[in-house]
C-alpha cells in the first residue's frame, strides 16, 4: 500500500546515525542524502526518509519495519538501545495480535514508536 514514509527530526545528523545503525539490522542501507533529506531502504530504493526540522516534536508516530526472522527483531532492538533509543517493548511474541507476531518496540530520539516485526 505504501511507497514511502518520511518523518521530521530535530537533530538531523544524530537521527541519520541512529537509523543507519537500526535499519542495518534489517538489511537496509542509507540512500540518497543531502542537507534537506536522508533516505534509507534496500540498495537503490530508499523508502524511509528523514527531514530536518527545528520544530519537530514527538508526535506519537508509529513506524513498523518488517523483519525476516526473530533474530533480526532481536538485533534491531539491541542496536536501537545501543544507538540511544529507549525501550518501549522488548522482543517477544504479541499473542494479542496473532500467535506468530514477534516484535520489539523502541522510542527513537524524537519520541516516535519504532517497531521491528516478524509476523
Amino acid at each position: 500500500m505504501y511507497d514511502h514514509i518520511g518523518i521530521r527530526v530535530k537533530d538531523f545528523a544524530s537521527s541519520q546515525q541512529f537509523y543507519k545503525a537500526l535499519l542495518a539490522t534489517l538489511g537496509h542501507v542509507p540512500g540518497y542524502q543531502d542537507a534537506s533529506q536522508a533516505g534509507f531502504g534496500p540498495p537503490d530504493a530508499p523508502a524511509f526518509w528523514l527531514y530536518p526540522s527545528s520544530t519537530a516534536k514527538a508526535n506519537g508516530c508509529h513506524i513498523a519495519f518488517r523483519a525476516s526472522s526473530h533474530e533480526q527483531v532481536d538485533a534491531f532492538y539491541k542496536a536501537g538501545l545501543k544507538a540511544g533509543a529507549r525501550d518501549n517493548g522488548a522482543p517477544g511474541l504479541r499473542l494479542d495480535y496473532s500467535p506468530t507476531y514477534y516484535a520489539a518496540y523502541l522510542l527513537d530520539p524524537d519520541g516516535n514508536n519504532v517497531e521491528a516485526v516478524c509476523p
